[in-house]
């Protein structure tokens, strides 16, 4: 019997061990890959001949938010391994860390979507769309984005409480409604429709880049055909600059688009 019970011990205390060992190595592929690569976003994004670009501008400002609500998770995840997890008896952090988890993501997660609709606009050939890609515009939907989603995220605040039992952690929904709705609407507003709005305007946006190219192939010819200098070809090397920024930002809002389908807690 002693022996028994002595090696149900050993084996809880191994499989707890092991459990936190698979912790912490998640949290550092999180600082690797999530926290590294954010500030590394940020560094680029920040430099000034990008932040006057709308999109670039909408990345920066998703990575900054990304940023906030990886350490708020991590943060979390580190001090747990060694039970100082304070966010598990504390009602006020808990429900702070929820919200401020839920908003960024989701947060972060739209304003890769209005970047998508700036790709739109940046590349229609009807002339008053594409001036609404501008930074004032990309403020405005940022402010609005910002706003939406801290109002429909309140509810997180309801639902999670601390000191919970016959839960997964501590700081857990408090009934099954609240999961419920938790989990809907993250899915829903989150996910699904997120998805769906970027995917229309992603093919949108490719149907434009090859009504552009259709177009402009015959005027290359014809201006491989004359004689180019002075001013002219200042203005060529600024257009042809401008044009390289905006297909290494359509490539990078492609790579955030393709990377929500495999991660939307990213």
């Amino acid at each position: 019997m002693f022996m028994g019970s002595n090696l149900g011990s050993r084996y809880r205390w191994k499989n707890y061990h092991s459990v936190d060992h698979a912790q912490l190595l998640l949290c550092i592929a999180i600082v690797l890959f999530g926290i590294v690569g954010n500030i590394l976003n940020i560094l680029v994004l920040s430099q000034r001949p990008l932040r006057s670009n709308p999109c670039a501008w909408l990345f920066l400002v998703s990575s900054i938010v990304n940023f906030v609500g990886i350490i708020a998770d991590l943060s979390t995840r580190f001090l747990s391994t060694w039970g100082a997890d304070l966010t598990n008896t504390n009602q006020v952090l808990c429900k702070l860390r929820i919200f401020i988890l839920f908003d960024s993501i989701t947060v972060a997660l739209w304003l890769i979507m209005l970047a998508t609709v700036d790709r739109w606009f940046s590349s229609s050939t009807d002339v008053n769309r594409r001036q609404r890609s501008t930074l004032k515009t990309a403020q405005r939907g940022m402010i609005i984005i910002v706003v939406l989603s801290s109002i429909i995220e309140t509810q997180q605040l309801y639902g999670f409480e601390v000191n919970l039992t016959y839960t997964p952690i501590k700081c857990y929904t408090k009934t099954v409604a609240c999961s419920l709705v938790s989990n809907l609407t993250f899915a829903l507003i989150t996910i699904i429709f997120l998805l769906q709005l970027m995917m229309i305007f992603s093919l949108m946006t490719i149907s434009n880049v090859r009504h552009i190219q259709s177009r402009l192939q015959p005027a290359s010819m014809a201006e491989d055909s004359r004689a180019v200098d002075g001013p002219s070809t200042l203005t060529a090397g600024t257009q042809n600059q401008q044009k390289k920024t905006d297909r290494q930002l359509l490539i990078m809002l492609s790579y955030k688009f393709l990377s929500c389908f495999y991660s939307p807690l990213q």
